[in-house]
């Protein structure tokens, strides 16, 4: 039997290989309860899993948002998954997910939950084009590229949190955000899954008048990043010329983050352009990570005048 510090290790170890571990559960079915689909979040963001307590209603709460618990002394919001997603749970509330992701720690109630499952980026792929509604990031092939195989929603809990906890006025004051200069011809190019991060790294990068190619995921960025270095090769310049910095997120349908930033630094067309890595996934262990594939900056999602901050200091770091 393995001990808990293998299984930590091992799956810390994920970062390594392009793959992650996803929580999957289930959220209910029609009004009548029928077909519980499979939903899924990345492990990395659950704190813990407990069975459902008391929840304590606040008053002029929005719509879906149960209320708050008190777990081990801290006091945390819980939101009502199933009636967000809009479905019904047939045996009602019966676990909550705790999570922590940029900066924040919430809680999920849902039905139930099935099991963990490791999967390769590889195997997910991106739900944009289909029938989501931005809830939905991802859909997760969790039996490989076979027909048939089961398949698990991936939340977009990010998008989520903010239209259950809306942010009053600007998403980004562009007074706030100190501006860069870029070389002639260069840009900072940038990869995210979600609809509601690109948006708010476009504007962040707008106010910093830093020209951008945006990208929706790692493999994208990569396969941009080849295509760029195949014109530089015909102009005779290094793509570092073109491609001032690249900004990623880790949790990509296909390729992720860190799978993206190993690439880019283990090749000698790409060794030189600086790498920040963008992510909801805070905590320690998550940046012992982003130094360990060689990441030259890690900033927690979401403040605009933080991304700015490192953005510049990484690229005065560069031109030093």
């Amino acid at each position: 039997m393995k001990s808990v510090q293998q299984e930590i290790d091992e799956r810390t170890n994920l970062t390594n290989t392009n793959k992650f571990e996803l929580l999957l559960f289930r959220l209910g079915g029609d009004e009548n309860g029928d077909r519980s689909e499979l939903y899924g979040i990345n492990v990395f963001k659950i704190r813990e899993i407990v069975a459902m307590p008391q929840v304590t209603a606040v008053a002029g709460a929005q719509p879906h948002m149960l209320g708050v618990v008190n777990l081990r002394g801290q006091i945390i919001p819980v939101m009502d998954l199933p009636a967000i997603v809009g479905v019904k749970p047939k045996t009602g509330l019966n676990i909550m997910l705790v999570t922590e992701f940029a900066r924040t720690t919430q809680a999920f109630a849902v039905e139930s939950v099935d099991e963990i499952v490791r999967l390769d980026w590889s195997q997910v792929l991106t739900a944009e084009g289909s029938n989501a509604t931005g809830m939905v990031t991802s859909i997760a092939r969790l039996d490989g590229d076979t027909s048939g195989t089961r398949l698990a929603q991936v939340l977009d809990v990010e998008t989520i949190l903010r239209r259950m906890v809306p942010v009053e006025g600007k998403e980004v004051d562009p007074e706030s955000i100190p501006t860069i200069a870029l070389k002639q011809g260069a840009f900072i190019l940038a990869a995210d899954d979600s609809v509601v991060a690109r948006n708010l790294i476009e504007q962040g990068l707008q106010a910093m008048h830093a020209p951008f190619v945006m990208t929706k995921s790692g493999k994208e960025a990569w396969d941009k990043l080849n295509s760029i270095a195949v014109g530089c090769k015909a102009e005779g310049i290094e793509v570092s010329e073109r491609v001032a910095l690249v900004l990623t997120d880790l949790e990509m349908p296909e390729m992720d983050g860190f799978t993206l930033t190993r690439k880019i630094k283990q090749d000698p067309r790409f060794s030189k352009i600086p790498v920040v890595i963008h992510s909801s996934l805070s905590g320690k262990t998550n940046e012992d990570h982003v130094k360990g594939v060689g990441a030259d900056a890690y900033v927690a999602k979401f403040v605009a005048e933080d991304l700015a901050t490192t953005i510049k200091s990484v690229l005065h770091k560069k031109d030093a």
